[in-house]
């Protein structure tokens, strides 16, 4: 069973302490091949292939849709008693910050739904997608209204009153996604450290004011005109002063070992850097898991089955409801 609140492999600038990673440094399972993800919030089960073979052995029962996948969630309200089948097209709105909904444009997909319990509260739903598309499960049930209790995108007034229910949004895509991308910066991140001219989250016509106001140096380097201080200013110079490497046999064919050993002369601090600056926010405990969970995975002459979490007992009264 895996806990997904790491990336399963390398991607983007994402490239240590991957799924994979791990697995290979601390397991000794090298060149894993990875036959489907989860979403980064999503327990439940992660398969990969040992070899190539069997690897596209299963990449080719999962496309011939020969795996039958079984997922478990906590949803806010009592569903409904019946089987549900949610066969709304989802199409991606935004691939750069992930985020799809229902839409006629969108790609075919059906998902099989079934109450399991009710605490008066939150059901405890069956999930069975009969597709794959990204974020099948959390925006089917989003459209049903009863999304996940602790999704934090898709359970969000950002898709409307209704929180998105019956594909009701009420806005544009690009209001949409510039909404999102607002709440995102307001709820995970603090702020800069100093007064930082170049401030991440301002607009483009404010990012192109301020960059009209910076002076260039001799060498073209952009730097602000006033704001740094005079140990700053120092330190900027010396860091120039320091970018002329010397090249050895060792930068020209990567064989001589690397400089492993930590010494705090050795940090240096760019002033103009605003990513250097950016205070983050710590996650809490409630951030780091979403009550959707991968059950059970099975296909021709296989199946693998994870335990259920605790907030999948019908019993259970966490302080994920509200």
């Amino acid at each position: 069973m895996c806990e997904n609140l790491i990336f399963v492999h390398p991607c983007g600038r994402y490239r240590h302490n991957t799924v994979v990673f791990i697995l290979a440094k601390e397991y000794n399972l090298k060149n894993l091949r990875t036959i489907h993800r989860l979403d980064r919030l999503t327990s439940g089960i992660l398969l990969f292939g040992r070899t190539p073979k069997k690897a596209r052995q299963m990449e080719h029962q999962i496309r011939n849709r020969q795996v039958h996948k079984q997922y478990v969630c906590r949803v806010e309200g009592k569903f409904l008693d019946d089987e549900v089948v949610c066969s709304e097209a989802i199409e991606v709105v935004s691939y750069k910050i992930g985020v799809c909904k229902v839409s006629p444009k969108g790609k075919d997909c059906i998902t099989r739904f079934k109450r399991l319990s009710y605490n008066g509260k939150t059901s405890v739903v069956l999930c069975k997608p009969q597709t794959g598309r990204m974020h099948q499960i959390r925006v089917h049930l989003q459209y049903l209204g009863f999304p996940v209790v602790n999704d934090p995108l898709y359970n969000h007034v950002v898709f409307g009153p209704e929180k998105g229910k019956g594909g009701n949004i009420g806005k544009t895509d690009e209001e949409l996604v510039k909404d999102l991308i607002n709440i995102h910066n307001a709820e995970n991140w603090l702020g800069m450290d100093g007064d930082s001219e170049i401030n991440l989250f301002k607009s483009k016509l404010e990012i192109e004011d301020t960059v009209s106001n910076l002076n260039t140096d001799k060498e073209g380097l952009l730097f602000p005109t006033t704001n740094f201080t005079k140990e700053e200013q120092n330190l900027s110079q010396e860091q120039k002063n320091s970018t002329t490497l010397k090249v050895t046999v060792g930068t020209q064919t990567g064989s001589e070992p690397p400089d492993s050993t930590y010494t705090d002369n050795k940090l240096t601090v760019d002033p103009h850097c605003y990513e250097c600056k950016v205070k983050y926010r710590d996650p809490k405990p409630s951030d780091l898991v979403m009550y959707l969970h991968a059950w059970r995975y099975c296909g021709p002459g296989w199946e693998y089955e994870t335990p259920l979490p605790a907030w999948a007992a019908s019993d259970w009264t966490g302080d994920g409801d509200r």
